[in-house]
């Protein structure tokens, strides 16, 4: 039987980094660099708190860069194991579709099937879960692996991933 991997959707596959940077310079008429949202949500900036209401805007989620190696390395890893895409996509009901429609377009290996959008991921059961929320690790019952963002910086209570070449290392050793 093979074992299952939970991937979350946003900040673990899709960068929405870069949608978030491009409104806070539309709106601020500055582009923040790292250094300035490192270890916080843009939206947890000084004056900046409205900035999350784009998460609410149809086509927000729909296209979102990939990860770097996201698609490579969950493609190895389907070959392996049964991946299912968990995104807590209930609280912003235009992200469905969008998110829907991404998935397919950036990973048509894997199937719709395996598309799990919920609001409260303690529900999930899998052998491995990779999130970049430690709320959606706690109650994880299986292994969970948290993936670096700037909000979890401080975090240490989960083994860690940066990237996606250090899932694809962290699972070759757990085959080892």
């Amino acid at each position: 039987m093979r074992k299952k991997i939970a991937l979350d959707m946003d900040e673990v596959v899709a960068n929405v980094m870069p949608k978030f940077l491009d409104f806070y310079e539309q709106e601020f008429g500055k582009r923040l660099t790292r250094d300035d949202y490192w270890g916080k949500k843009i939206y947890d900036i000084p004056g900046a708190a409205h900035v999350r209401n784009v998460l609410y805007d149809k086509g927000f989620f729909r296209n979102l860069p990939l990860m770097e190696n996201s698609q490579e390395v969950v493609k190895e890893l389907s070959e392996r194991y049964d991946i299912f895409f968990t995104t807590a996509a209930m609280e912003f009901r235009n992200s469905l579709e969008d998110k829907y429609d991404w998935l397919l377009d950036h990973f048509p290996f894997i199937s719709w099937k395996n598309f799990v959008f919920c609001g409260d991921k303690s529900i999930l059961r899998a052998d491995y879960m990779i999130d970049d929320h430690p709320r959606n690790l706690l109650k994880f019952q299986g292994k969970g692996l948290l993936f670096t963002a700037s909000h979890n910086t401080d975090e240490d209570r989960f083994t860690r991933v940066n990237n996606w070449l250090e899932v694809r290392d962290f699972f070759a050793q757990e085959e080892d």
